[in-house]
């Protein structure tokens, strides 16, 4: 299993709904979130702490919520709010 992100919960109903230049721009953070949490859990499978706290990006267009989640190797987005600025 590799690092990966995903949407979850309504994350992806909302996802449906939003602009693609939004989306884009979410993706490619959740592609960074991706990159940064691989490197620091470089033994993930072997996990045994809590998982890291999750946050808030704010992107052009609106803001996104994330979890990640080491022994699966996630990067949840779990709430997507484009407001249009």
């Amino acid at each position: 299993m590799s690092w990966k992100w995903e949407y979850a919960f309504g994350a992806e109903e909302a996802a449906r709904t939003a602009p693609a230049d939004f989306l884009t721009r979410v993706e490619e953070k959740a592609d960074e979130l991706v990159r940064a949490a691989e490197a620091a859990h470089i033994h993930s499978r072997t996990h045994q702490g809590t998982d890291p706290k999750g946050g808030d990006i704010i992107v052009p267009g609106g803001i996104f919520t994330y979890q990640v989640v080491v022994r699966r190797e996630r990067v949840y987005v779990v709430q997507i709010t484009y407001l249009g600025f």
